[in-house]
């Protein structure tokens, strides 16, 4: 039996999912955390299913051994690719993030969906068949998301070259009337004002931040896990490459947060 003043484990290819870890701990302000970030193998949508279920099982073995209660897999790819490997594999509870489609589906007015993901997010099964479940009226426009990942792991979130590129993937899904966007990867909420600038008021911007941390909670109490004293949680995040930018996305309240800079 797992202690509940154990950690919940977080792992992402990198630091977007910096963006989940933000939305369970405003929920859950008390339970401890630690975040694993494999910047090194950024980003997973580029690689192949065996070698996500690779880098999945890696982090979750880190995790566990660091005595995490539950998992959340803070990376669509990982979850669309990995994640029921996972569950088969460890005794353990894990998240899952998928793109919202369905929370999309049931607000748009034109009933076109646009969805910006990676590769690996896009071309997975799990992906697939939740599609497939989609009222069959509308359209779900695919666009991938080719070095986005990429320029936020480098900090270039406000430069020119990714307005150029947001602008290449999103002014045709303007054009085809698409009023609800779907972020199918953690890094992206970090892109919501420059995606802001060039919709304006045209579409939804939907991301599943706040969901995955409402099912963080239901699973905990669950499983009677939820942590249940009054301390503020603690947080320690790894990083295998340069935590310069990691350090930047999640500065505030550093007197409870530790980061180091590991190889895994």
């Amino acid at each position: 039996m797992k202690s509940t003043n154990f950690p919940i484990g977080i792992f992402d290819s990198g630091i977007g999912g910096t963006s989940i870890w933000k939305e369970i701990t405003a929920l859950l302000p008390n339970e401890n955390t630690i975040y694993l970030s494999d910047s090194k193998n950024a980003p997973y949508g580029e690689k192949t299913k065996q070698e996500i279920i690779n880098f999945s099982i890696k982090n979750t073995e880190f995790l566990l051994k660091q005595n995490c209660k539950l998992i959340v897999v803070a990376c669509n790819t990982a979850t669309t690719n990995a994640i029921q490997f996972l569950r088969e594999k460890y005794n353990v509870p894990f998240i899952g993030i998928e793109p919202a489609i369905k929370p999309a589906s049931l607000k748009t007015r034109t009933n076109r969906i646009g969805i910006l993901a990676t590769k690996g997010t896009l071309n997975s099964e799990l992906f697939e068949k939740t599609s497939s479940t989609i009222n069959k009226q509308i359209s779900i426009k695919e666009t991938i998301g080719t070095g986005l990942v990429e320029l936020i792991e480098d900090g270039k979130i406000n430069s020119n070259e990714m307005k150029n590129l947001l602008s290449l993937y999103l002014n045709p899904l303007l054009n085809e009337g698409v009023d609800c966007l779907v972020l199918g990867c953690t890094h992206y909420p970090y892109l919501i004002p420059q995606i802001r600038e060039i919709v304006g008021n045209k579409m939804e911007i939907i991301d599943s931040g706040q969901a995955v941390a409402k099912q963080t909670k239901v699973v905990l109490e669950k499983y009677k896990l939820l942590k249940t004293d009054d301390i503020k949680g603690k947080h320690q995040f790894y990083i295998n490459k340069n935590k310069d930018v990691l350090t930047m996305m999640i500065s505030e309240n550093s007197n409870l947060i530790n980061i180091d800079e590991k190889d895994f």
